[in-house]
């Protein structure tokens, strides 16, 4: 049986006018596919990315990477899920702004019933993120209690879940963030020390704040603005771990520089490498569900849009006047 529903699809790259609410055809799963209806949606970096062509992929195409609802139907081959689950998942292909979808079940994990589906929609990817960047992502002899670590863009919504994830494992998280406004929420949410990028140079305030060491490890979304500034935030053997481009993409480097700045490392991580598997998804989301459920988190849904209102929400997201998670919703 096939139905229609409505979802948001661009038919070539460019600005939030691109979106385009659409009816388009939902039929049946097969053979390791999922249906879900949506109850929300989240929002995140990466739809802009995939929205703008600055991670391209075939037209025209469905935008959306993470969701949250109800089971309608299991493909075979499907033994995790059932028709009737709750669900949630951050996943390839796009396609999550959509009442409901068809979709490979590998990335799909039961949604434990505690868990609202607005929370599960605005947490999924960006607390997948913030687990294997704080559990995976790790610098030469891994991070104790007590280290040091610079998250850029703590009062946003990978960032604030990392600033109370940290908080639970003993780290001190020095965030930054665009203003005193936000520099507060992330120090609300566990962040040791926010530097307000606007008002202060984030690099030497992080060499005052470790007596002159420098960090273990930077997380950085930012990009090309923060890339330099990172560098020179590590001691010895750091590793600056890039996973976003809200700057735009970092600049071509020399690899040269890192011996003479203290033997650095690099990694440009991506959560889909990490979720490439049922049972590593599994995994992750359970430790993401814990730390949830256990109240050491807690996850905040800041802005709500309905579906029609995706052009605005992204121009919010693109002009940085948003906190927390937002979610979209069917």
């Amino acid at each position: 049986m096939t139905q229609t529903v409505r979802a948001i699809r661009i038919e070539e790259f460019g600005g939030p006018e691109k979106m385009k609410l659409v009816e388009v055809p939902v039929g049946e799963p097969g053979p390791g596919e999922v249906r879900i209806r949506h109850h929300a949606c989240g929002l995140n970096f990466i739809d802009v990315y995939q929205r703008t062509g600055l991670y391209a992929n075939p037209l025209p195409l469905q935008l959306g990477m993470e969701g949250a609802g109800v089971i309608e139907a299991v493909g075979d081959g499907v033994t995790h899920l059932k028709a009737g689950d709750r669900a949630a998942y951050a996943s390839n292909p796009p396609g999550a702004y959509s009442e409901a979808r068809v979709m490979p079940a590998k990335c799909v994990v039961k949604l434990p019933a505690d868990i609202a589906f607005d929370t599960a929609a605005g947490m999924m990817l960006k607390g997948l993120t913030a687990q294997y960047l704080l559990k995976k992502t790790l610098p030469q002899g891994g991070l104790q209690p007590g280290d040091h670590v610079l998250f850029h863009a703590a009062a946003g919504g990978v960032g604030l879940l990392a600033c109370q994830w940290a908080k639970a494992l003993g780290l001190k998280l020095i965030g930054t963030a665009g203003s005193d406004a936000k520099c507060d929420l992330a120090l609300a949410h566990g962040a040791a020390h926010c530097i307000n990028y606007q008002r202060e140079n984030f690099t030497q305030r992080v060499k005052e704040i470790t007596g002159g060491q420098g960090v273990k490890v930077v997380y950085d979304s930012i990009g090309k603005d923060t890339f330099e500034g990172s560098l020179d935030c590590l001691r010895p053997f750091g590793l600056l771990a890039s996973f976003g481009n809200a700057s735009g993409p970092v600049p071509p480097f020399a690899i040269g520089q890192l011996g003479p700045k203290g033997s650095l490392h690099i990694t440009r991580a991506t959560l889909f490498t990490h979720i490439a598997t049922r049972e590593s998804t599994q995994a992750m989301a359970e430790d993401l569900f814990a730390v949830v459920q256990s109240g050491a988190v807690k996850v905040r849904i800041d802005q709500r849009y309905a579906l029609a209102d995706v052009a605005q929400a992204h121009r919010d997201l693109e002009a940085r006047k948003t906190t927390g998670s937002s979610v979209l919703v069917p």
